[in-house]
Parts: structure tokens; C-alpha cells; sequence
């Protein structure tokens, strides 16, 4: 498959906390995206982009992707050259991290027309921060998925305790559930958007 036709999925690391557990899945969600055909995809650990809160004097939304800070402007490059993202999120006070939210409020074109899924954790499954999270994505221009994945409190709270299975077998219940292979379903649903916004984005270019 031709460079240009490859879909470039960045899988986006949504805490920077000590001993953080979004490692964790967002290890495991980065190797299932990299068993998919026709998929480049790579993971960005926000602890590798230490931007600071937003100080330009210009608006992202505004700014035409002139960004004066320079790990701002390589977080900015990664983010264009992605087609889809999956953001991994942990659920802190009945919402999501802030350095997360700094994260996609420091750039903004960049996120335009594109899809983006959600893996969660934490209380309630994370899904109260899944909810505000695709608040945001609609206001920066992009396609929140239907579907996410919500990893069990159970593998959670054995994780952070040091017990229970490791690695890829930790997420194993995921695939396993009543609904069916959860995954597969957030996979489908992700692609499908992918590959109908590149081909219009292409277009439109």
C-alpha cells in the first residue's frame, strides 16, 4: 500500500502523573492499532511535549497554525500528520485531565476533519470524561466516534495494586465481553470515519 493512501492513527498518552496506569492501555491500544492493515500508527506521550498553557497571544483557532513556542510547533506537526487519533483517558473529578485538555486547546487547525476515539479509565469508567471530551473535539472540527472503550474497574484497581495478569493479557476481558469484541467494534467504527474524511480532506484540497 502506497505511503499516501496509509491511514496514520496517533494514539495520544492523556496523563503525565507519576506512576500513572494510561501506560498501561495505552501500550496495549497502540500494538492492537498496529496489527491493522493499511495502518501507520504511532504513540505520543504528552510527557515527551512539556507545553505550557496557552500564552500566545493569538487564539489557536486564529492563528493559521503559527504557534511561537517550539515544542508547541512539533506537537502541532505530529497532529497534521495524523488522520485519526485515540486519545487514552483517565477520569479525575468527573472529567479529564488538564494537561490533556491544554493539549488540544494549545493548537487547533491541525485537529480540523478528523476522527478520534476513546479509550478510558478510572470512575465511572472514565465515560463522564469520554463525554465532556467529545464536547471538545466537536467544537475543534472533528468527528468523536460513537463507540469507545471503557477498560473495567476491575483490571484498573488490580493494575494499580500489582496484581492480576500483565501486559496484553490484562485487556483480554475487553475482547470478551457481553457486547461482543469491543475493540473490533471501536476499530471498525474508527476506520470507517478515517478513511471517509482523508478521501474528503483529499478532495477538498
Amino acid at each position: 500500500m502506497a505511503n499516501n493512501t496509509l491511514l496514520r492513527i496517533k494514539i495520544i498518552v492523556g496523563s503525565t502523573r507519576q506512576n500513572r496506569f494510561s501506560e498501561k492501555p495505552a501500550g496495549w491500544i497502540f500494538e492492537e492499532t498496529k496489527k491493522l492493515e493499511g495502518v501507520e500508527a504511532e504513540l505520543l506521550d504528552l510527557r515527551d511535549y512539556p507545553m505550557p498553557f496557552i500564552d500566545d497571544p493569538m487564539p489557536p483557532s486564529m492563528a493559521k497554525g503559527q504557534y511561537s513556542n517550539e515544542i508547541v510547533k512539533k506537537w502541532a506537526e505530529k497532529i497534521n500528520d495524523g488522520d485519526a487519533f485515540i486519545i487514552v483517558t483517565p477520569e479525575y473529578n468527573h472529567g479529564y485531565s488538564a494537561v490533556l485538555k491544554n493539549a488540544l486547546d494549545v493548537i487547533y487547525p491541525e485537529w480540523n476533519r478528523k476522527p478520534v476515539g476513546f479509550v478510558s479509565y478510572g470512575s465511572a469508567v472514565g465515560a463522564r470524561a469520554v463525554e465532556q471530551l467529545r464536547q471538545v473535539a466537536v467544537e475543534l472540527q472533528m468527528a468523536p466516534i460513537r463507540n469507545s472503550i471503557h477498560i473495567p474497574v476491575d483490571i484498573f484497581f488490580a493494575a494499580m495494586m500489582g496484581k492480576g495478569p500483565t501486559g496484553p493479557e490484562m485487556f483480554k476481558p475487553v475482547r470478551e465481553g457481553m457486547m461482543g469484541d469491543r475493540v473490533q467494534i471501536f476499530f471498525d467504527d474508527l476506520l470507517w470515519w478515517a478513511k471517509a474524511l482523508k478521501a474528503a480532506r483529499t478532495k477538498s484540497a
